[in-house]
């Protein structure tokens, strides 16, 4: 019988860090307000001891993303104005980083658009500017990201993007972001494949329904709330801390075999059928 070692490793306790992300640097693009679930990410990535850089879409949300700048500690240096729209403006942020931080741990994309008309209205009519339009907010964007994300990524690094359920299959009123989530979410693996030898993670995090200001922009989006409280197996709405501490968890070095997946946080809502 082979003896035991009691110096063995194996044999002592897991060594579990009160702050599982001290040190990390986190950049989180898509607040919006104090309800977004990027927001909930960021208050998360901020309690398990990251510290944060954070955007605002232009002067108009500034107001509302100040404050939580503020509540999470984010210099004056690291909180910018990001609409991936305006032409520098994303390049810029990582300018900031490289020059403040020098580096970049985890990035959460966490932005999508459509225009209300093609939004509200049948795939099939989809008009090509608005299709040309959302997909590149909702998914070159997170290309473009990534490719400026990658070299500061100097030592690995865990980079999120927000999906939904749409994504993969048919939601009523979800519309054109639909076939955006789906694009969005084939990317990502295909990036995940890419830079996995740098020790790059990329996932793919899909909540339930949060009543967000984004979510607001679906039409009839309160009855979808409704199905999934009564669907989902927990019978309640997922919140956006939630998601925030499951994402904050996988952006931990105990998810590091972790990527190219979607990772559902919805209750259950996704294992149910028809």
């Amino acid at each position: 019988m082979a003896s035991i070692d009691p110096n063995d490793p194996a044999l002592k306790p897991m060594d579990i860090p009160e702050s599982p992300l001290a040190g990390r640097k986190a950049l989180v693009v898509g607040i919006a307000n104090k309800d977004s679930i990027a927001y909930g990410c960021a208050r998360a990535f901020r309690a398990f001891g990251a510290d944060l850089s954070i955007t605002y879409l232009n002067d108009k949300t500034k107001r509302f993303t100040e404050p939580l700048a503020n509540a999470l500690d984010v210099p004056d240096a690291l909180f910018l104005p990001c609409d991936v729209r305006e032409p520098g403006q994303l390049e810029t942020v990582f300018e900031n980083i490289a020059k403040e931080w020098g580096r970049l741990d985890i990035l959460l994309h966490s932005i999508a658009f459509a225009p209300r008309e093609d939004l509200h209205g049948r795939v099939t009519d989809c008009s090509l500017d608005g299709f040309l339009l959302a997909m590149d907010v909702s998914v070159h964007s997170l290309i473009r990201m990534t490719r400026l994300a990658e070299p500061l990524m100097t030592d690995g690094g865990a980079i999120f993007t927000m999906s939904y359920f749409g994504g993969e299959k048919v939601v009523p009123h979800y519309g054109i972001m639909g076939p955006a989530k789906a694009a969005l979410e084939t990317t990502a693996r295909y990036m995940a494949a890419e830079l996995g030898e740098k020790g790059i993670r990329i996932n793919i995090i899909s909540p339930g329904p949060v009543m967000t200001r984004a979510a607001s922009g679906i039409d009839r989006f309160d009855e979808l709330l409704e199905q999934t409280k009564q669907r989902a197996p927990t019978r309640r709405l997922v919140t956006a801390d939630e998601v925030g501490t499951a994402t904050a968890v996988l952006a931990c070095n105990w998810a590091k075999i972790v990527t190219g997946e979607t990772l559902y946080m919805d209750g259950g809502y996704n294992i149910m059928g028809g």
